[in-house]
């Protein structure tokens, strides 16, 4: 017959001793009719028999004899006492005896008439010890045991085996894992130091304000890569309750373009040339005219302008540098 995993178990457990007595009955009876089978079997016995050395023999408290004897009914019934059957008693049949012959002197001792019959002989009555069998709990619990390691050790190893997938997705693929344990980027930060740009000069601009008769009345000065301006007052009379105003006057602009009125003291700043293009501040004409107190009121020229000038360069800036 051929052996499968089903009569393996079978006959390990047969051997371990955890089948009922139904299923004992049929291995046995695969036994008697199957050598093979009884040759799987006591391959078992052999593995598993040194189980049976490694667990000693328990006394019972005498509690348990007790309960037993509770749980049957025989707790208060005296016990009777255990008789044993008694064997027939064989009977041994000795040889004829010899004739006695008559003494010469004494005559005869016995009657020749009268046979006497040996006593029987009585055979010791063979005593029967009772059956001690053992338990196989202690098996069951150690296979239980095993059962339970090799399970402890299944899920040791599956714990291993997810954090070694999860570490090598974390070296390899981080994108693949979810945020909550995604590692976070590093960020390195090198700095590069550059040398700093070698300095160029800006150029300058000048244009000199001046009225009908000659003679410059105000100076004005342009740096070309702040846009900044200053106006210096050379030969303007100031006029009580009167203010010089400078205009930018361009043929790109459709009215002209106030940038400020000049102030009492003899230099006047003002960045407002910056929203202008280079071409606008280069090639536009710088007016002043002569305003109310603070200025013209509508941001136009009241009056006719009576200092005029244009740009020239003074100072050459970098190739290819204007006014920004």
């Amino acid at each position: 017959m051929a052996t499968s995993e089903d009569h393996i178990a079978l006959a390990a457990e047969y051997a371990l001793g955890t089948l009922d007595a139904e299923e004992r009955a049929q291995v046995e009876t695969m036994m008697a009719v199957d050598a093979e089978f009884a040759a799987l079997v006591q391959a078992w016995e052999f593995r598993l028999g040194p189980l049976n050395q490694m667990v000693g023999s328990v006394e019972p408290r005498p509690v348990v004899w007790d309960n037993i004897k509770a749980a049957i009914g025989h707790a208060s019934a005296p016990q009777a006492p255990l008789v044993l059957p008694e064997t027939p008693a064989a009977t041994v049949t000795p040889p004829p005896p010899k004739p006695i012959m008559d003494d010469s002197e004494f005559g005869s001792a016995f009657d020749p008439d009268e046979p006497q019959q040996p006593p029987a002989i009585r055979q010791p009555t063979e005593i029967r010890r009772p059956r001690v069998t053992f338990g196989d709990s202690n098996v069951v619990a150690l296979t239980s045991r095993v059962k339970r390691w090799r399970g402890i050790a299944s899920a040791a190893t599956a714990i291993a085996a997810a954090l070694l997938v999860t570490l090598s997705l974390q070296i390899f693929r981080p994108d693949a894992l979810p945020n909550a344990i995604r590692p976070k980027p590093r960020i390195q930060t090198v700095e590069v130091k550059t040398p700093a740009p070698a300095f160029a000069p800006s150029a300058q601009y000048v244009a000199l304000l001046q009225g009908q008769n000659g003679g410059p009345a105000f100076i004005l000065t342009i740096d070309g890569a702040t846009k900044n301006f200053t106006v210096r007052k050379v030969g303007a009379p100031s006029e009580p309750g009167k203010s010089f105003e400078l205009w930018l006057i361009s043929d790109k602009l459709p009215q002209p373009r106030s940038l400020g009125v000049i102030g009492a003291d003899d230099f006047t700043a003002r960045p407002v040339l910056s929203g202008y293009d280079p071409d606008v501040i280069n090639g536009a004409t710088y007016a002043v005219t002569v305003e109310q107190a603070g200025g013209s009121p509508n941001g136009q020229p009241t009056s006719a302008p009576i200092f005029t000038g244009k740009l020239i360069e003074t100072v050459p800036g970098a190739p290819g540098s204007t006014p920004r």
